[in-house]
């Protein structure tokens, strides 16, 4: 008659101890990295559409402000609106994350919208009394200041993409991805279009 194997606490302990020291090994190693900055990405690219819808959001008090004052600047006003509302139709969500074209699409809009805002900031020099409008200064204080935080809000994502690719492109990251996470992807990123385009254009009157 064959005996069954006792378990002994003793035993228990020593089983329960390995399992730990095998789970902060393989902590150690980097295993749970790559979700850990793909979240931190995600999180990043949040950010990034916070703070552009944050700017579409000013446009139209700022175009009719603009509009109480210089009428006559259509072609400008137009520009801007226009240039808004091709952004603002532009859905995004993660997905875009792994799009090339999609991406691309969406900075270009946001550009062709900061390019058009450009133009109606350089348009107010020639109104005085536009310059002095309480409601205009109190809108060029925040488009610049959603200027800034969509210049940082793009430094952390940029940041954030190449912490991920690198991790899943590099050793042991590579091995972790071909084992466990070979469904997530490389993400896209930021292109510069213009010189020092990392910076935060300049809003001044």
């Amino acid at each position: 008659m064959q005996t069954q194997p006792t378990y002994t606490p003793l035993r228990s302990i020593r089983q329960l101890a390995t399992l730990l020291m095998l789970a902060l090994l393989l902590t150690g190693c980097g295993i749970n990295n790559i979700p850990t900055f793909d979240e931190k990405v995600k999180s990043a690219w949040s950010q990034v559409e916070n703070q552009y819808q944050r700017r579409a959001d000013l446009v139209p008090n700022l175009v009719e402000t603009v509009k109480g004052f210089a009428a006559q600047e259509k072609e400008t006003l137009t520009a801007v609106i226009e240039a808004r509302s091709k952004a603002t139709s532009i859905q995004v969500d993660e997905s875009i994350l792994s799009n090339p074209q999609k991406l691309q699409q969406f900075q270009q809009a946001q550009g062709e919208l900061s390019s058009a805002l450009s133009r109606l900031m350089a348009v107010s020099e020639r109104y005085p009394d536009l310059k002095s409008n309480q409601n205009f200064l109190a809108l060029q204080s925040q488009l610049e200041g959603t200027e800034n935080r969509i210049a940082v809000a793009r430094r952390d994502f940029i940041q954030s993409v190449e912490r991920y690719n690198t991790e899943i492109r590099t050793f042991p990251g590579k091995i972790w991805h071909s084992i466990l996470y070979s469904e997530m992807e490389v993400r896209e990123n930021f292109e510069a279009t213009a010189q020092n385009a990392d910076e935060a254009p300049k809003v001044t009157f």
